[in-house]
């Protein structure tokens, strides 16, 4: 067996980083880290604001259906001041005159897959009188919510026209 020694009092370099070195690239690896957790939670919250407007987008559908589905019975005389009348989609006879139709609501639970408690939506569905004669009602449906992560309320809004044989 052979062993071999170095000489004593040499100094042997080794190839190592330095301190200085190490908190560096730590410190770099620390950025890039916070980076991409930070795109990650911007894209999750993107997600879950798209899939809440999509969502209330598809609630102020289903108020715009509710209302174009109606009967509007526009041969009434006199025309009905009160709902209940024959005529569902009830509006004064002024021209520009609004009604908040009666399904306006704040109890809707959208469609959000999530855990624990629901988001709910306030649906305000209104109709406006464009003209007389020719009746012709504009029919607007609007979806109030209220984004959980931040605050913010946002609004989405379907506009249609509506003539009585229609």
């Amino acid at each position: 067996m052979r062993v071999c020694f170095q000489q004593a009092g040499r100094r042997v370099r080794i190839a190592a980083f330095t301190l200085a070195e190490v908190l560096i690239a730590v410190t770099i690896l620390a950025l890039a880290m916070g980076g991409i957790l930070y795109g990650y939670v911007q894209a999750d919250d993107f997600a879950q604001w798209s899939s809440m407007s999509l969502a209330a987008q598809s609630l102020a559908a289903q108020g715009m259906e509710q209302a174009r589905c109606a009967q509007w019975n526009s041969e009434i005389y006199p025309v009905p001041v009160t709902a209940g009348t024959g005529d569902e989609l009830y509006v004064t006879n002024q021209i520009g005159a609004t009604y908040c139709y009666t399904n306006t609501g704040t109890n809707y639970a959208m469609d959000v897959p999530a855990t624990g408690a629901p988001f709910y939506a306030t649906n305000v569905i209104t109709i406006t009188t464009i003209s007389y004669p020719p009746p012709l009602r504009m029919i607007r449906s609007d979806c109030i919510w209220t984004f959980p992560r931040s605050g913010k309320v946002f609004t989405n809004t379907m506009v249609t026209y509506r003539a009585p044989d229609q």
